[in-house]
């Protein structure tokens, strides 16, 4: 039994192999549709959170970044990084973790591992605003990009927004075949893959791009979009990173998640300081009415932010509660006496040492 000294310091602990368990009891689908329910009602709170931009260290190869937030109970944190040469050494291009804290005592209530968890967050809050933008029965969406968050994009479209048709293409033709394969069993979803960015997003409701090179892209042109497309704009997540033409986005209404961020890393870090986005809170909450017609063409420009991890990590937490999912860590000293931290040093050392030795502190 745990004592209540231990419930007080103790962590929940959530490694690959627990939220793998969770995904798979739960299923990918009811994932995806819980952390976006849990994302649209935290962003229906968003004045009760107190938000910044993520800090972020920049390197030739990559970037290592932290993405805080806080609302008067919880705070929470992302570690995560991008360096897209690392499949080079066996290594995934995203890794992540992340903490769930008290507010009113700094305690760490929950550490979790976020590189699944954050592939299921960004496509669950994808879909969550493609539902909001998109015109109504989109059933058609191109996937330019289809590396290791391609999948979950799919998924979620698919059991999210319903889209049934899916046109992939990729520079590297064995990670749409990879895609290719991990949809087979999805029997109501027809998948093709194409020769071409532009043969894929002809006729498209939806583009969704998710590439990974930190570059100034452009892997949609003005020629390509059609009257009321919806943009899901994934991969320029970082400053000197985006994938859309500038008049791409000067011929359409832009959402963004937290603008301040969105202005260094987003596809709109090209445009000037005064160009025009909504952020797509107010669409949840009514305050903007996003699409407004059915030539209208919208784009989110997606870079992922830090109140999209705390409902994720929530979900996972209660989730993992749910299902007696996790283990529990011992990151906090346990003392009788807070105010005498040495005192854990000198009960430590006489409990471990071996007998007959004298430890000296």
């Amino acid at each position: 039994m745990t004592s209540p000294l231990e419930a007080d310091t103790d962590t929940l602990y959530l490694s690959v192999a627990d939220v793998i368990r969770i995904v798979r009891r739960k299923g990918l689908p009811a994932c995806l549709a819980g952390v976006a329910a849990r994302i649209e009602r935290d962003f229906l709170r968003w004045h009760e959170f107190d938000k910044s931009a993520r800090v972020a260290s920049h390197s030739a190869r990559g970037v290592i970044e932290l993405m805080p937030i806080a609302d008067a109970e919880h705070f929470a944190f992302k570690y995560v990084n991008g360096h897209p040469g690392n499949t080079r050494d066996g290594l995934p291009t995203v890794m992540a973790f992340g903490v769930l804290a008290d507010v009113a005592t700094g305690a760490p209530r929950l550490l979790s591992e976020l590189t699944l968890t954050t592939a299921i967050r960004t496509a669950a809050m994808s879909a969550l605003a493609a539902r909001a933008l998109a015109r109504p029965g989109s059933r058609r969406m191109a996937l330019i990009g289809n590396g290791a968050q391609s999948e979950f994009q799919a998924l979620a479209f698919h059991h999210l927004v319903g889209v049934r048709e899916l046109r992939l293409y990729d520079s590297d033709a064995a990670a749409s075949a990879k895609l290719l394969a991990n949809l087979a069993g999805q029997d109501d979803l027809d998948v093709r893959v194409c020769a071409s960015v532009a043969e894929a997003v002809r006729g498209a409701d939806i583009v969704t791009t998710a590439t990974a090179d930190k570059t100034h892209a452009v892997i949609l042109t003005p020629q390509m979009i059609e009257p009321g497309m919806h943009i899901n704009a994934v991969g320029g997540d970082c400053p000197g990173k985006t994938e859309l033409h500038p008049d791409v986005l000067q011929g359409a209404d832009v959402f963004v998640e937290f603008e301040p961020q969105t202005r260094a890393e987003g596809d709109i870090q090209q445009m000037p300081a005064d160009f025009a986005v909504t952020e797509f809170w107010q669409v949840l909450a009514g305050r903007h009415p996003g699409r407004t017609s059915a030539t209208q063409v919208t784009v989110f420009d997606s870079v992922g932010f830090a109140l999209e991890d705390y409902s994720a990590l929530g979900f996972m937490r209660d989730a993992a509660g749910e299902l007696d999912i996790g283990s529990m860590l011992q990151l906090l000293p346990r003392t009788a006496d807070p105010k005498d931290l040495f005192g854990v040093l000198r009960t430590s050392a006489a409990t471990s040492e071996p007998k007959g030795e004298r430890a000296i502190v």
